[in-house]
């Protein structure tokens, strides 16, 4: 599962993110998690096979793979637009790697080969900010997931930017109110993640089941 996937990002913000991801260590990061634990906790309430289809949506150099993988989970997507951010996980995983598929994508060119029993997404869909934008991701979700979806976000009590660019706060309502068409709610909690340099951040995080067409 070692296949590397391009897809056309867009250009701007693939600078960016590659960039940040060049000169920034983890613990420069504030979305730095040294245990993804809210995404692990959501993920074994859906109690997934362990040959289930994941995909983890802008997961960068994040360490909820490493967690996946030791878990035995087999089929696992990382998506991201910075390729410095996945061979920082590649590099870290070893030879772990080889059992995960990385894509370098932006989320808004990436065309699934397959559909996927879970989606995950932590702070990416936040960077949506135009309606064109956050329609083309909620027609790929809506296209590619066959089960449940994960979104983290920052919440109405968040920041309204995130490394120099803005972002779309969410309330549980109106988050709801834009997966209403092909997915229903299951559950939202907030959260107070605390950055590496001991910054609070508040987010939300919904889990949703995909309707049959």
């Amino acid at each position: 599962m070692s296949e590397n996937f391009e897809q056309p990002p867009h250009r701007s913000d693939k600078n960016h993110w590659e960039g940040i991801y060049a000169h920034k260590s983890p613990d420069q990061l504030s979305w730095t998690q040294a245990v993804p634990q809210t995404s692990l906790d959501f993920i074994h309430s859906f109690n997934l096979s362990r040959t289930a289809r994941i995909l983890d949506v802008g997961g960068g150099d994040s360490r909820l793979v490493d967690y996946l993988l030791d878990e035995g989970f087999e089929n696992i997507t990382v998506l991201d637009i910075s390729e410095h951010a996945l061979k920082r996980a590649k590099d870290r995983l070893g030879d772990k790697a080889t059992r995960v598929k990385w894509v370098v994508s932006d989320i808004n060119s990436f065309h699934p080969e397959s559909r996927f029993d879970l989606w995950h997404d932590r702070a990416t869909f936040h960077f949506l900010t135009t309606r064109t934008g956050m329609s083309k991701y909620l027609k790929t979700a809506r296209q590619s997931v066959k089960g449940f979806m994960v979104l983290g976000t920052f919440s109405m009590d968040g920041p309204d930017k995130c490394s120099g660019l803005p972002i779309k706060q969410y309330s549980e309502s109106t988050l709801t109110e834009e997966l209403k068409s092909g997915f229903k709610k299951i559950k939202c909690i907030t959260e107070m993640h605390v950055t590496p340099f001991d910054t609070r951040q508040a987010f939300l995080f919904c889990s949703f089941r995909k309707l049959d067409a």
